[in-house]
């Protein structure tokens, strides 16, 4: 969903194991490596695409992590201009990170 702005909502997590090691996975089909992110539906509320996205990407529930802490508001970033589709209203996203502490076994 892309704001008045240009901007789409996006989730960014950032997990740490009990021996505060950070999870970070390389892109599929890809050299670059991130920490887990996604888009924010429509309708949807920061903390539960947090969640949705934890499922989909690592496999993790919501009940085997803590949310440790939050970006307070949006960071934003363009997208640089050799990346946009033409005849797009979309400039970049928006984001709102947060810090979990896995609870569940680490394997």
């Amino acid at each position: 969903m892309i704001d008045e702005d240009g901007y789409r909502r996006n989730v960014g997590i950032i997990l740490c194991n009990q021996q505060n090691k950070l999870f970070w996975a390389r892109r599929a089909n890809q050299t670059g490596w991130q920490f887990p992110q996604g888009g924010i539906n429509a309708k949807e509320a920061p903390e539960e695409a947090l969640f949705r996205e934890l499922r989909e990407e690592i496999g993790l529930k919501q009940h085997e992590v803590k949310v440790v802490g939050a970006t307070r508001g949006w960071l934003r970033y363009k997208l640089p201009k050799r990346l946009l589709r033409n005849n797009s209203d979309f400039v970049g996203q928006k984001q709102k990170w947060f810090l979990l502490k896995m609870l569940a076994e680490d394997q």
